[in-house]
C-alpha cells in the first residue's frame, strides 16, 4: 500500500467533514417509490445536484484548499489554484477559490461542454481551453505550476479522495444496513472516497463500480492490472471521461481494494436513464449521474429486497444535451 492511498481512512475522512463544515451542502438521501416499485427493492438516491455547484466534487476540491490554507497559511496560494477537468471538478475550484479570494485558472479539454465552461467562469476563474482530452489538459496545468501556482487535483490526492468519502460517511449515517452502493467510475476520487468510508464502517455492503462503455479508463486500467491510457469519446457522461494518469499514487489501487463490481452502461442506457430521472423523479441530471440506474436497467441486476442506494452525482446537462438524450432513448 502507497503512503498516498494509505493516508485515506476512516479518520481522515472525517477531518474532511470538519473542514467542509457551513462550506459544502450535507446532501439528502430520499427512497424512490417508482423505482423501489420496479426493481423489488428500496432505491435511495443520494442527491450531490443539492450542492451549491450542482455536483459532489464540491467536497473534495474544498477539503484540499481548506486543507493547505490550515497546513501552510493562506499566503501560499496567493498566486492561484489550477487544475484539469472534465467540468464538474473545474467549477468546485472556482467556487471553493471565490469563496476564500483565491485566483484559479481551470483548464478544459475542447471535449468539454460550453455550458461547463460558462457555468466556471461565471464564478470568477480563467479558464483555458487546451487540446482534446483530460491529459492534454494537465499539461497546461503543469506549465501554470511554474508560474507559481497551486494543483488541485481533480482524483488522485488522498485530500480530494477523503472529501468524497464524506458521501460516505454520509450514507452509512442515514441508512446504517445498505446492502449496496452504485457509484459512477472514472477517475476513482468519488469511488474510492466512498467505498473507504462504507467498508470500513460496514464491510458487508457492496461497492459497484460504473464506467461508460467506450473511453473509459479506469475500465481498461484494471483489465490489465496498471493505468492506461484510452482515447476520450464524446459521450452523454462526459463527466466520466478522462485518463487517470500512468503514475497513479492512489485511486487505481484503492478502487481495486474496496470495489466488489463493474459494469459499463450504453450510451442509449445512459440516455433512457436520464429520460427515467426526469420523468419518474422530476430530477433533470446529467449522464455521468445516471448511469447507477443505467447499470440497474441494462445489466439486470438481481437486487429484489435489497437497501440499494444510487449516487446522482450532477446536474450539470444542458437541455440540448438532454435532448439528444431523449431522442437516443426514443422518448
Amino acid at each position: 500500500m502507497s503512503d498516498a492511498q494509505s493516508a485515506i481512512n476512516l479518520a481522515s475522512i472525517y477531518a474532511a467533514r470538519a473542514r467542509l463544515q457551513g462550506q459544502v451542502a450535507r446532501t439528502p438521501l430520499v427512497r424512490s417509490q417508482a423505482l423501489s416499485r420496479r426493481f423489488e427493492a428500496d432505491i435511495f438516491l443520494k442527491l450531490e445536484t443539492s450542492q451549491p455547484t450542482g455536483a459532489f466534487k464540491l467536497r473534495g476540491a474544498t477539503n484540499m484548499i481548506a486543507a493547505l490554507i490550515e497546513r501552510d497559511g493562506r499566503d501560499a496560494l496567493a498566486r492561484g489554484v489550477t487544475t484539469a477537468s472534465t467540468g464538474n471538478h473545474g467549477r468546485a475550484v472556482a467556487h471553493a477559490a471565490y469563496q476564500l479570494g483565491i485566483p484559479a485558472v481551470i483548464c478544459l479539454s475542447r471535449l468539454v461542454p460550453e455550458n461547463k465552461a460558462a457555468a466556471i467562469e461565471a464564478l470568477g476563474a480563467e479558464v483555458r481551453r487546451v487540446g482534446e482530452s483530460q491529459d492534454d489538459s494537465f499539461d497546461e496545468v503543469e506549465r501554470l505550476l511554474a508560474s507559481g501556482m497551486t494543483a488541485i487535483p481533480p482524483f488522485d490526492d488522498p485530500l480530494i479522495v477523503s472529501g468524497q468519502g464524506t458521501i460516505g460517511l454520509e450514507l452509512m449515517e442515514d441508512q446504517p444496513t445498505l446492502d449496496r452502493v452504485i457509484v459512477g467510475l472514472s477517475g476513482g476520487g468519488l469511488l474510492g472516497g466512498i467505498g473507504a468510508a462504507v467498508k470500513a464502517i460496514r464491510p458487508a455492503t457492496r461497492v459497484t463500480g460504473v464506467s461508460l462503455s467506450q473511453g473509459a479508463a479506469m475500465w481498461e486500467s484494471l483489465q490489465v492490472g496498471h493505468p492506461v491510457n484510452v482515447a476520450e469519446v464524446e459521450s452523454l457522461g462526459d463527466s466520466l471521461g478522462g485518463g487517470i494518469g500512468l503514475d497513479n499514487r492512489c485511486t487505481f489501487a484503492l478502487v481495486r481494494e474496496v470495489m466488489d463490481d463493474h459494469y459499463q452502461v450504453s450510451e442509449s442506457a445512459i440516455a433512457r436513464a436520464m429520460v427515467d430521472l426526469l420523468d419518474a423523479e422530476k430530477m433533470l441530471v446529467e449522464g455521468a449521474a445516471a448511469v447507477g440506474l443505467a447499470a440497474l436497467d441494462e445489466h439486470g441486476l438481481d437486487i429484489r429486497g435489497q437497501r440499494v442506494a444510487l449516487i446522482v452525482s450532477g446536474n450539470g446537462v444542458a437541455l440540448e444535451t438532454f435532448d439528444r438524450a431523449r431522442a437516443l432513448a426514443g422518448a
